[in-house]
């Protein structure tokens, strides 16, 4: 075997070997699938050499990157809202309160209504007869009745006003209810005498009912009297005095004194109030803010005087000449929820009128405008004695 082939295998194994070595280093960092291919090209012949020189190992060119496509950042969920007691579709607000069912309201009729009005009659907060309609003076008594008791004032009779009302009186009966008034058993009547009788006739003169001298003898006299006094106020007219008539002329009345009981007139003491001259004719009450004093005055004499009192700066008792144009016995103010017992009525709503608290505090008080008067008994006469269209002067 020559030299020379054994050469050549010598060269040709160092080139593999080169080129494997030179394919086997791959720049730090790199992965081995990223060092480039090599790719064996021939070479030219060298000058003396019969045979073809190692290959060339020329790199490939390395694959263009693929772009790298940033992931879209996914949008976080949206946190679920837990709905509000307000938009809840579910959920209900709170009913608003209402007003409690009417049992009898304005424009009723019926016997309920009658019973209703005898019971606001029991308690003076109606007068009049039952009509069994319910009408604005029923709707005011049922106002008046709810404002003093703290009872929503809606005029309207609901379960708790007719509860309130039935606990403080008692039930009608068919007569009461329908105006039919029978008389009781008769107390006194003719032919009756004695210190009774006389206490009558006493009661009957002080409202001007009986004129004749007291002498303790029911006569003929005295039924009249008690005849116009029972017709007067629609009782039964009898001329004989039952439990009904006897009430009605002792609320009215006072105790008459001895000198009453035994005709004996004390001398008139002069008067200490000076009427002003538009009280010297006619039938007038005469009205003193100056002496605080109010006369019941005929004809320029007077009949009877009596302590009064009056509105305040701000709620003044207005002065001048007026009229009696309505009277109410058993009047309550819708206004101020006040009882006005005996109301003489002269200028809107200005009339003179028993005062509880006048009675009670005397002059430490005042009026809404009203005149006051803290007698009772002497009102009262005051009221049967005036009339509506009498002359009223306040000065």
């Amino acid at each position: 075997m020559s030299a020379l082939p054994t050469a050549r295998r010598i060269v040709v194994g160092l080139a593999v070997a080169i080129a494997l070595a030179t394919g086997a280093c791959a720049p730090a960092g790199l992965a081995p699938s990223a060092v480039p291919s090599a790719t064996v090209s021939p070479r030219a012949p060298q000058p003396g050499s019969d045979d073809a020189p190692p290959p060339s190992v020329e790199p490939s060119p390395a694959p263009e990157p693929e772009p790298s496509v940033e992931p879209t950042p996914s949008s976080e969920p949206t946190p679920s809202v837990e709905p509000s007691p307000t938009t809840d579709p579910t959920a209900t607000a709170p009913p608003t309160p209402s007003a409690p069912p009417a049992l009898m309201a304005l424009g009723d009729e019926g016997d309920d209504v009658r019973a209703l009005q005898h019971r606001l009659q029991q308690i003076q907060w109606m007068e009049g007869p039952v009509s069994g309609t319910y009408d604005d003076a029923t709707r005011l008594a049922v106002e008046g009745f709810q404002a003093k008791r703290g009872i929503p004032v809606t005029g309207q009779v609901d379960q708790a006003t007719l509860d309130r009302l039935v606990a403080m009186t008692r039930e009608p009966t068919r007569d009461e209810m329908y105006n039919i008034m029978r008389p009781g058993p008769a107390l006194l009547a003719e032919g009756a005498t004695g210190d009774a009788v006389k206490d009558l006739q006493a009661r009957l003169k002080q409202i001007g009912w009986y004129v004749p001298k007291i002498d303790g003898i029911y006569g003929p006299k005295t039924a009249e009297a008690v005849s116009g006094f029972q017709g007067k106020r629609q009782i039964p007219v009898t001329g004989e005095v039952d439990q009904r008539t006897k009430d009605r002329l002792y609320a009215m009345t006072r105790k008459p004194t001895s000198d009453e009981l035994n005709n004996i007139v004390a001398t008139p003491k002069p008067s200490s109030m000076t009427l002003d001259d538009r009280c010297l004719s006619g039938r007038v009450i005469c009205i003193s803010k100056s002496q605080r004093r109010l006369a019941w005055v005929v004809d320029g004499s007077i009949r009877m005087t009596m302590d009064v009192r009056f509105g305040s700066e701000l709620t003044p008792t207005r002065n001048g000449v007026f009229s009696v144009y309505w009277k109410s016995r058993d009047h309550v103010s819708s206004l101020y929820d006040t009882p006005m017992p005996y109301a003489l009525f002269f200028s809107g709503g200005q009339a003179v009128h028993y005062s509880a608290d006048f009675a009670r505090n005397g002059y430490n008080g005042a009026s809404h405008g009203c005149v006051n008067v803290r007698d009772k008994a002497a009102v009262a006469a005051l009221f049967d004695t005036a009339r509506v269209g009498d002359k009223v002067v306040v000065y």
